[in-house]
Formats: structure tokens, C-alpha cells, sequence
């Protein structure tokens, strides 16, 4: 027996309107926004609108000839199908910091769990992250969900994706805002991530109705919501041109934090974290430095603590505690390694063999080794 949209709740039927019209030919956030402030809602342009298309213009035309064709039930029977809930400003589980934006859009599609109250720190960063970056992120993530804030990112690779683990590891939350549909993970390898981050209490979050296309321009897009439902954002790593830096534009122009990670001064992943904090950005070495700035969120339950960094213990030979006093986060070579310890090359093979299997080191891909964090 099909179902009509008269069906749905007032209040549903709304939100499953502004779904369906953001499906049409140029109609995003923006857009919708405006039709809603002419006709005072989607149901009234639904049935207002197609009368005054002939004394409309432009885009208003266009949206006013083609709304007609809006179809709530099939946008039910997608939403329900993909697993994606809606949620508008109006309602108490909409981002609280986002419903302050003046471009917050209407509409939000997401996969998971949202709860009222609920306030973000934002992690962002370089897709080709060193190892260093993805471990200080990580560790930052895990140290500020314990905190009890939300940790925000984009999902990409490098950054972003250890950020997330990082929460999930903590025990805390994690959002993931997204520049295309919700019914597609990109990248493909973080399909388990979001798996893990929609089902451990966080969300994945987009603009972007069922459907939509990962277009270029879109990812800007997405990170105006990272910044806007976040108390700060943090970057880590980025380059002279990364993306990380519009994220931080963002910020500073919905009156957001910025704090940036001090990365190796032969990085180039370093330069435009080493450039915001020049011109003025706060200095996030730990996750106290970032906590520090705010009152815990009223009502969040204390994450799980991090797990605490592998040290040696009493039994350590040596040769093993030369190795790891040289280690640290930036990979160093095997041959500099064996020069630093002043070792033979079978005394350090043997020990790095040791350390490995025990948890403590790991290696990197061109005999390189780091200290093992947990966290990358």
C-alpha cells in the first residue's frame, strides 16, 4: 500500500522537503536558505511556489517550475534505506556552535548518533602526513576527547583519519563531515573508520543530500561546518597551500581558535603550521594546551584516558635503552641509528628485531624507525 506525504508529521514533512530540494539543479545551502525565507518554510514554497513562477526570475524560476516535482515519500523510503537521519536548527541535536553560523545550513544529513549540547574541537590537516604529524594527532585527539569534547574532521587520509582513531581509541566521540552523499565513504580505504565511528556513539555529517557527487569544490564547503561546530581548530601538518588553511580562514571568520602543532624545521608538511603560528596562532603541544582555553562541556561524560606511551621497564638491556634513547617520533635511518649507538650492524638488527616484536618501535618503509605511539 503506497503512502501518501500528507502521511508524514508537519515537522517531518518539512524536513523531508528541504531533503528533496536540495536535490534539485542548483539548489544548495545557500539557496535553501533563501527559499525558506521567502515562503517561511518548505511546505509553504512547495505549494506556493509553482504558482509564481511566471513572476520569478532567474533561479527562483527555475526551483519555483521544477519544486513541484518533490517527492517526500521516495526521500523516506532512500533515507531509511541509506541509514541516514536528518536533522534541521530547529531541533535540539542540530550542532549547537553551527546553529551560529549565518550559513549554517537548514538541513544536515547524517549516519549516526547526534546529541543536544554536544561542542566540537576540530583536528585538521595534511593528507601526506609524516609519521610525526599522524602521532601528534592522535595523541592530541585522544587527550581532548577525554575532555569530554567532540573531535571534528573530514575523514581524508593523513590527518584527518588519525584524529579520528585517536578518539575512537580514547573511548571518546568523533564527528566526520563529509563533501559528497552519505551513502558513499571516500576515501574507499576509510570505509571501516566510518563504519566504526558511526556505530562508537559519533556521526557522519553532510550538507549534501543522497546522491551528491565528491565535486572539487565542495570539500571547501565541508570544511566551513569542521570550523563552525568547533570551539578551535587544530592543524597539525599543512603545506603552504593546504586545505588545513582554509579551514583555519574559516575559523578566524566565525570568530573560532586557531591552534597550531610545531612540526620538524625541515618539514615542508610544517610550513603553514609554522605560518599560523607566526601570525598569531595558539601553540598546541598537548592537549591541555588546547583544553586549557575552555570550560569542560556541561553534561559529557570523561572519555577513557589515552593508553599511556610505551617505556622501557627494568629488564631492558643496554643496547636496547641506547636505541630507544635515540628514537623518537621523526624516523631516523638504520645506518644513523647504528653511528648514534655506536653499534655493530648485527647487535643493532638484532635489537631493533627485539624492540619491534616487543612493541616498543616500529618500522617504517626504507629502514627507517619511530617510537611506537599507539596513535599513528
Amino acid at each position: 500500500m503506497s503512502v501518501s506525504a500528507d502521511a508524514f508529521p508537519d515537522h517531518e514533512k518539512e524536513k523531508l522537503l528541504r531533503a528533496c530540494f536540495l536535490t534539485l539543479p542548483q539548489i544548495g545551502s545557500g539557496h535553501l536558505r533563501q527559499i525558506l525565507g521567502i515562503w517561511g518554510g518548505a511546505a509553504a514554497a512547495d505549494l506556493q511556489a509553482p504558482r509564481a513562477a511566471g513572476k520569478l526570475s532567474g533561479w527562483l524560476s527555475d526551483f519555483a517550475r521544477q519544486c513541484g516535482a518533490a517527492d517526500p515519500v521516495r526521500m523516506a523510503e532512500t533515507l531509511a534505506r541509506e541509514g541516514i537521519g536528518v536533522v534541521v536548527p530547529e531541533e535540539r541535536e542540530y550542532p549547537c556552535l553551527l546553529k551560529e553560523c549565518p550559513d549554517a545550513p537548514p538541513l544536515l544529513f547524517y549516519k549516526g548518533q547526534l546529541r543536544g549540547g554536544q561542542e566540537g574541537i576540530a583536528i585538521v590537516g595534511a593528507r601526506k602526513a609524516t609519521h610525526y604529524g599522524k602521532a601528534a594527532a592522535g595523541r592530541l585527539a585522544g587527550e581532548i576527547a577525554g575532555a569530554g569534547f567532540v573531535i571534528v574532521s573530514g575523514l581524508a587520509r593523513g590527518i584527518d583519519g588519525a584524529a579520528h582513531e585517536g578518539a575512537l581509541r580514547a573511548g571518546g566521540t568523533t564527528w566526520a563531515f563529509m563533501a559528497g552523499g552519505l551513502e558513499r565513504v571516500y576515501p574507499g580505504e576509510h570505509r571501516a573508520l566510518a563504519v566504526r565511528i558511526a556505530a562508537g556513539g559519533g556521526a557522519l555529517l553532510s550538507e549534501f543530500p543522497p546522491g551528491a557527487s565528491w565535486l572539487p569544490q565542495r570539500f571547501p564547503m565541508r570544511n566551513r561546518l569542521i570550523s563552525g561546530v568547533s570551539r578551535g581548530v587544530v592543524v597539525v601538518e599543512a603545506g603552504e597551500r593546504s586545505g588545513s588553511l582554509i579551514t583555519a580562514d574559516f575559523a578566524l571568520e566565525q570568530g573560532r581558535d586557531v591552534f597550531a602543532v610545531p612540526g620538524p624545521i625541515f618539514s615542508e608538511v610544517s610550513l603553514g603550521a609554522h605560518h599560523l603560528l607566526r601570525s598569531g596562532a595558539l601553540l598546541a603541544a598537548s592537549g591541555a594546551d588546547v583544553v586549557g582555553e575552555y570550560e569542560k562541556p556541561a553534561g559529557e561524560k570523561q572519555a577513557a584516558s589515552p593508553p599511556p606511551i610505551p617505556a622501557a621497564g627494568p629488564r631492558v638491556s643496554s643496547a636496547h635503552r641506547e636505541i630507544l634513547a635515540c628514537l623518537s617520533d621523526v624516523p631516523l635511518h638504520v645506518d644513523e641509528l647504528r653511528r648514534q649507538c655506536r653499534q655493530t650492524a648485527s647487535e643493532t638488527a638484532l635489537s631493533l628485531l627485539e624492540l619491534e616484536l616487543s612493541g616498543r618501535i616500529r618500522s617504517l618503509p626504507g629502514q627507517h624507525f619511530v617510537l611506537s605511539r599507539d596513535s599513528a
